[in-house]
């Protein structure tokens, strides 16, 4: 049998309990970026010449969630978009057990929500993390995508929120046939009206008119606790 005394006391427990839940769910999480540091990386198959990257870790609150590479790019005053940077464990089944060799590699483009430290991928279609290079205006991306077999160029550009690119041209072969000669320079984006002009290596530069509308940008509302 519960005692007066206890029963007395619960709606004080009640109380101190909702008061703790609300305070834990209102602390806000704060979204920073660490301090610089140079590492190596191959790019693509070359594994005779060692290239610098430069990374940072974002942090959520402090804790390390990502690393990331380049600066990031202001989509709006909620959200905005970062280079990620990742390292994988370049060991062979064949070597000695416990073995590791972690190499540094830039990734694809993470979309992150300020107002809830949300973290998302973003999949951009034909986009090459060794080969294109990028160039962000408002919530569109524009840069050289390359076919699966490495065998065509595309001017693309994809906007945030939609599925299929906004503009896919061909742009014809890699130089020589071979991808690290399919280099493209960074695309420019011209204003009013909306045109971005791409420069791929030993062909002409071409540009497009880029009629997109405004996309609302999606928001997950969900926590990111547990998820990393």
């Amino acid at each position: 049998m519960i005692s007066p005394r206890t029963v007395a006391a619960l709606p004080c427990l009640l109380a101190c309990t909702l008061f703790t839940t609300a305070h834990a769910a209102a602390k806000p999480k704060v979204v920073t970026f660490g301090r610089w540091m140079t590492v190596k990386y191959y790019a693509g198959t070359d594994e005779t010449t060692a290239l610098d990257l430069k990374v940072r870790p974002m942090l959520v609150n402090g804790e390390i969630k990502e690393y990331t590479t380049g600066e990031a790019h202001e989509v709006s005053e909620r959200v905005f978009v970062v280079r990620q940077a990742s390292r994988l464990n370049d060991a062979l089944p064949g070597d000695p057990k416990g073995a590791t060799r972690w190499r540094w590699h830039p990734g694809g483009w993470l979309m992150v929500d300020r107002a809830n430290a949300h973290i998302s991928k973003l999949t951009l279609p034909n986009y090459d993390a060794f080969y294109s290079t990028t160039s962000w205006y408002r919530d569109l991306v524009a840069y050289c995508g390359i076919s699966d077999n490495g065998t065509r160029l595309y001017a693309m550009v994809a906007q945030i929120g939609r599925r299929k690119a906004v503009l896919q041209k061909p742009l014809g072969v890699p130089a020589g046939g071979d991808l690290p000669d399919a280099e493209c320079a960074e695309p420019i984006w011209q204003r009013e009206p909306t045109r971005v002009t791409f420069s791929p290596k030993d062909k002409d530069k071409v540009s497009f008119a880029i009629r997109s509308f405004a996309e609302e940008i999606p928001v997950d509302d969900s926590s990111d606790e547990g998820k990393q």
